[in-house]
Formats: structure tokens, C-alpha cells, sequence
């Protein structure tokens, strides 16, 4: 037999990636478009504008399918992936009744308010699968239950008829709900007119974005952990259990049916952080990189690898973006002096984060009393060398990445590959397509420096700057 391929869309908060892959985990053809600048018309209100979400993945489905050079025919299925926590307003014919909202939106959680315009509402899965397939269906795995009437334990819509009520959401309003790795529909002529896939290709049932990148990074073990380093940043651990009311992690339901991420508090702006200092720079950086054929993170990394760890006392407190409900929090940089250059803030960026992070998890890993022995890093960031090691020296056990760290594309493509039946079970098809790239081990000396540093300043941190942010943001806005 020859190569059978599957197509993963990896819809994220930046841009619509389409990857094509095929049985082994090889990337066979990708591409990209970026999404558009959100729209806020009003504090509080984070909207994808127009039909955003649609046109940019109909743009990189025509162009990923333009690059393939294979047999459309061997193309087995297409796993669909998009961006949690958003929420979708449809009308009967399925287009949309008012612009996304975005999981920064404070309507995405709020209670349902019925209007006449609105025949269907859903997360942004449910609404990319009725424009590909024209099904109202959705994969249970991306119904949040602080957004909808979802059981967490039987993965459909509740049965109890008070807690139905409290979302005040009419039950022919919901759509269809299905497991991640079953066929939600198939490709339709006019679909197929619009983004460039077969007529009839089966759209599969994947997940919320996080869940399907820990399946795609080859978290289906409970003595593993993951870092996810995305525009939203955060820790996750595999488990067995929906285990409930927990004071320092969320479940979040999994891409392998019936069983569970434990998510741990995270860091909103994300990797935007690295990219809000490197746009800082200005040109004249972005230019030499050109220059020397490489990318402006890798000028900042070599300055930053001269740096002693610690940043010799320059601190970040990674809260460039607000939660609507706290708006006085904000990022701090904190003990400068005349040695510190842009090497200096570099790597006390991706320090802060580090740390940040590392507590968030230890505070889960506590409760859950469990002890990974490795964590996978996944995303973008964890191309920079310096940032793994710094991963590995602050958390102090080995990071690991994989071949392929765009994962929630790979996640789509295995979801895709066990609904067709390409392998029998998701550990097969994790086994015979994620594959690691590289490991790092901890410098334990520079693993004590970073924890005497966490206990004595990074920990306290958010607590010390709280009276002073609260009072800075008041004067401001009075």
C-alpha cells in the first residue's frame, strides 16, 4: 500500500494552519493565514470581525491543497480543530448572526439571552463543521460546562432539567453532540467549491484546541506533563478521573473519549509577550535578522545566552493582558539597573514565564499528588534551545519536543486517522506518529539558583505589586 494521508486544521486565536499529513506523522504540505485584528466596541467586547474564522481557513484549505502532489483519493479524512471558549450566534441557514466572540470576550460566559435572529448557538467547531459538512453537530469535547449544558461525565447535554435551565439556552437551539475520533459529516459540493477539498472527504470529531495539541504532543500517559506555549500558556496533565471542585486545576475533557486533561492555572498574552518586545525593537533588529538569514528570536537568544540566569535581578511578572474582572493587573518589570541591556529583558521574559508557569503546576501536580518525571513542550517557543533548557533547569526534570511542535494539527490528523480507522486506538496512532526530536536535562546547580530565586521573590511577586497596581490603574483612571 502507499502513503494514506489526513488533513489536521488547526484553527488558533492568530491564524488558520492546515497541515497534510500522512500515516507516519510526516508533514507532507502546510499553510497558513493569518486571522485579521480583533475588534473590542466596547471594554469587554473581543470579536473575530466578519466572517473571519471561515475565510481564512477557505484561503489556507485552498492553498495547502494546491502545494499536494498526491492522489486526492488517498486523502482518508479531515480532523477539525478551532479555538475554545469562543462563542458562536448562527442563523437557520448557518451563517452567522453576529461576529465570533472570542474566548477574551466576557459574553462568551455569560448567561444565553434568546433572541429571534438566533436559531443555533455553539463553539466555533460546531460552526466550522455545519459550513464544511451542513450537519449540526459539534464534538462534545469543546462544550465547556461554564459555557454550555454539558455533563462531564456522561459527555452530552445534561439531563438535569435545573441545570439545563440555569443556561437559559433553548434545547433546539444546541446542536448535535458526537466523541472526538466519529465522523461529523463529509465534505459538500459547496464546501468543496469554496476551500478546495474533495466532495464527500468525512470531518472528524477532534476536541477543545488544548486537548487536541496534548494529544498531538503524545500526552495520553498520567506520568507525563505538558507546557502548551500559545497565546494562551499554560500546564497540562493527563488523567482517568472528571474529579471535582479542584482549588488549583480545571478538568477539561480530552480528545480521547471519556478521559481527562487537568489543566492548571495559565498566562494569558501567552507567547505574545516575546512578540510584544520583539516589535519593541523596532526594524532595525528584524532587519539584521534578515540579513543573516534567521529570525529576530534568534539575535535576541544569543544575547540572552550571555546573560547569567537570573538576569542578574531583572524580574517580569508575565500580565500583559487584564482579565476583565481585574483590570488593574499589569506586566512588571522589576530591577533595572545600568548593566541590563536587551539581552538582560529577553531572558528575564522567558524566565518569568518559566517560573510563572513552574508554580501554576507545582500547584497542581500537589493536589493531584502526582510527580511527572518528564514534561513535553509544545508551540512555537519551543524551537529556542535557551527556552527549553531554561524550562528544563527551572522545572528540574527533562523537557522533551517533538518532531512536529505544531501539535494541535497533529492531534486533528490522529483524530482523523482513528475515525477511519487507519489505526485501532488513539495510544496506536500516538505511537506510530508523534516522534521526539530532542531532550533536555536540568543543570542542577542552575535549578537551585531558580528555586532560591522563586521562594525569595518570584513567588511573592503578584502579592507585593497588588497595592501598588490597584492604586496606579485607580489614579489613571479617575
Amino acid at each position: 500500500m502507499g502513503d494514506r494521508y489526513f488533513i489536521g486544521i488547526d484553527g488558533g486565536s492568530q491564524s488558520t494552519k492546515v497541515l497534510i499529513i500522512n500515516q507516519n506523522g510526516e508533514v507532507v504540505c502546510s499553510a497558513s493565514e493569518p486571522l485579521r485584528a480583533m475588534v473590542a466596541r466596547k471594554p469587554g467586547y473581543v470579536e473575530h470581525p466578519d466572517d473571519d474564522l471561515w475565510d481564512s481557513l477557505k484561503a489556507a484549505t485552498k492553498r495547502v491543497m494546491k502545494k499536494f502532489q498526491g492522489d486526492v483519493r488517498d486523502i482518508k479524512g479531515l480532523g477539525l480543530c478551532t479555538i475554545r471558549c469562543c462563542r458562536v450566534f448562527m442563523k437557520e441557514d448557518g451563517t452567522l448572526a453576529e461576529p465570533v466572540m472570542s474566548w477574551m470576550d466576557v459574553r462568551s460566559y455569560t448567561t444565553y439571552e434568546d433572541s429571534p435572529e438566533i436559531s443555533y448557538t455553539c463553539p466555533t467547531t460546531g460552526y466550522i463543521t455545519h459550513r464544511l459538512t451542513g450537519e449540526l453537530k459539534d464534538t462534545s469535547a469543546n462544550a465547556y460546562q461554564w459555557q454550555f449544558p454539558v455533563d462531564t461525565d456522561t459527555w452530552e447535554w445534561t439531563k438535569d432539567e435545573e441545570h439545563y435551565r440555569s443556561f437559559n439556552i433553548p434545547k433546539e437551539k444546541l446542536l448535535d453532540l458526537q466523541l472526538p475520533g466519529t465522523i461529523l459529516g463529509y465534505i459538500t459540493e459547496k464546501a468543496a467549491e469554496e476551500t478546495g477539498l474533495p466532495v464527500g472527504l468525512p470531518v472528524v470529531a477532534t476536541g477543545n484546541d488544548k486537548a487536541v495539541e496534548a494529544l498531538g504532543a503524545g500526552l495520553i500517559e498520567n506520568n507525563v506533563g505538558l507546557i502548551s506555549l500559545g497565546t494562551y500558556l499554560t500546564s497540562m496533565v493527563f488523567g482517568e478521573k472528571n474529579k471535582q471542585n479542584p482549588s488549583n486545576y480545571w478538568v477539561n475533557l480530552s480528545c480521547v473519549p471519556y478521559k481527562y486533561l487537568y489543566e492548571g492555572n495559565g498566562i494569558r498574552y501567552g507567547m505574545a509577550h516575546v512578540s510584544w518586545f520583539k516589535n519593541a525593537l523596532g526594524e532595525e533588529l528584524a532587519k539584521r535578522a534578515e540579513e543573516e538569514g534567521c529570525i529576530v528570536e534568534d539575535l535576541l537568544a544569543a544575547e540572552a545566552m550571555k546573560v547569567p540566569i537570573g538576569a542578574e535581578g531583572l524580574l517580569t511578572v508575565p500580565d500583559w493582558l487584564a482579565p476583565a474582572d481585574q483590570l488593574y493587573r499589569k506586566g512588571v518589570f522589576i530591577g533595572f539597573d545600568s548593566r541590563h541591556t536587551r539581552g538582560h529583558m529577553y531572558r528575564s521574559i522567558l524566565e518569568g514565564i518559566a517560573l510563572t508557569l513552574k508554580n501554576k503546576y507545582d500547584d497542581m501536580i500537589n493536589e493531584l499528588n502526582v510527580k511527572p518525571q518528564k514534561i513535553i513542550i509544545s508551540g512555537g517557543g519551543s524551537n529556542s534551545d535557551l527556552f527549553m533548557q531554561i524550562f528544563a533547569d527551572v522545572f528540574g526534570v527533562t523537557t522533551v519536543r517533538n518532531v512536529m511542535n505544531g501539535a494541535a494539527g497533529m492531534g486533528a490528523v490522529i483524530c482523523a486517522a482513528v475515525a477511519t480507522e487507519e489505526y485501532k486506538s488513539f495510544e496506536e496512532a500516538v505511537k506510530s506518529m508523534v516522534a521526539i526530536k530532542d531532550e533536555f536535562t536540568p543543570n542542577e546547580e542552575n535549578h537551585e539558583f531558580y528555586n532560591r530565586i522563586n521562594e525569595m521573590a518570584y513567588q511573592k511577586l503578584p502579592d507585593l505589586m497588588k497595592q501598588t497596581l490597584e492604586t496606579v490603574y485607580s489614579a489613571f483612571e479617575t
